[in-house]
């Protein structure tokens, strides 16, 4: 898209993903996220951080509610 957006991967349009490798997920990280779904159309969407020692604890998945 050209609005700035910017997300590290959109699988077959129907899922965004944003791939971190930080120490903390920051509130600021999910709201980005749900931008991305926003701005796409998207529902569904994977913030995954790669800093933990099981990766199963570092994916986040967000829904947007489309109320």
């Amino acid at each position: 898209m050209e609005l700035g957006f910017s997300a590290d991967l959109i699988i077959e349009n129907s899922v965004v993903v944003e791939l971190k490798s930080i120490e903390t997920i920051a509130p600021v990280h999910s709201k980005v996220v749900l931008t991305y779904l926003r701005l796409s159309g998207i529902e569904v969407g994977l913030l995954i951080n790669f800093n933990v020692s099981l990766l199963i604890d570092g994916i986040t998945r967000l829904v947007l509610d489309k109320r």
